[in-house]
């Protein structure tokens, strides 16, 4: 299985290394690590267009090599899709990453992103992150890690999914508590309740310097969701697909004759268009 390895915290994060570490180690795997050179957490999905990309090969502390690039966490995948390692991986691994990435989180978070770039892109993948020492329930990560456990569950899981594969509409968004987790449990996502404030740090004449985030977000406390059983010290795995479309919202807006109702701001050759009749 040839697998393309990637964060969001960077070439030299220790969280991608042991992770590497623990997926060579198993047989039958190919593995190429497409990095950013430096961190870009919380980039979601942005991606480089105004300018091309640098990209620079590095020798790695087994004597192999990897390549880091100054573009995104997407990019990253779209450079192994588009044939810098070779082939095309059959699997993208995102991670680990230093911090969770729990529930409305995985909408900001690139190790999320690199993953949900692959099942874009007809590849199955899986975002791995794990907590920090502290037991941060927030995106911003405490200090203090240990990625041993984390890099053993992906390592595992990619040689379950080896013999039982995802599809490729699918990613796994797995995190993993600090400490000697206590179980693992199939989730959804958790609700989030952010605790951001506008708070004033520095005036310069006309200018001023706020901070809006990083105020310790809390949740919702709902078994089955990811954030509890984080809370609870399980590892959490969440089946994630990229549809976001509202299926109930279509039936309720194809239900309000939208076309009818916005006839008069459509042009005349339109608006004169017979309405739909219901067979």
């Amino acid at each position: 299985m040839r697998i393309l390895l990637t964060n969001d915290d960077g070439i030299g994060a220790a969280g991608l290394h042991a992770l590497r570490r623990a997926l060579v180690a198993q047989e039958d795997l190919d593995v190429s690590v497409v990095a950013p050179d430096s961190n870009r957490s919380a980039t979601a999905r942005s991606i480089t267009t105004r300018t091309p990309i640098w990209v620079e090969e590095v020798p790695l502390d087994d004597g192999s090599g990897a390549y880091a690039t100054d573009g995104t966490p997407v990019d990253c995948v779209r450079f192994a899709d588009l044939g810098l390692v070779g082939e095309r991986p059959d699997l993208i691994v995102s991670g680990i990453n230093h911090g969770s990435n729990l529930g409305d989180d995985i909408t900001y978070s690139g190790t999320v992103a690199a993953a949900l770039e692959g099942i874009v892109l007809g590849i199955p993948a899986i975002a791995v992150s794990q907590q920090s020492a502290a037991r941060e329930m927030g995106f911003l990560p405490g200090p203090g890690f240990d990625f041993e456990i984390a890099a053993r569950i992906c390592a595992r899981l990619v040689d379950f999914l080896g013999a039982d594969p995802l599809p490729p509409e699918t990613l796994l968004n797995v995190n993993v508590p600090a400490g000697t987790p206590t179980g693992v449990e199939v989730t959804r996502l958790g609700k989030r309740v952010y605790e951001d404030e506008l708070k004033l740090v520095e005036e310069e004449g006309s200018r001023r310097r706020y901070q809006i985030y990083g105020f310790a977000p809390t949740y919702q406390e709902d078994p089955g969701t990811d954030l509890t059983a984080i809370a609870e010290g399980r590892v959490s795995i969440t089946p994630v697909h990229f549809d976001l479309t509202d299926r109930k919202g279509l039936d309720r807006l194809r239900e309000a004759e939208l076309e009818h109702a916005l006839g008069e701001a459509l042009p005349a050759a339109v608006e004169a268009r017979p309405a739909r009749t219901e067979p």
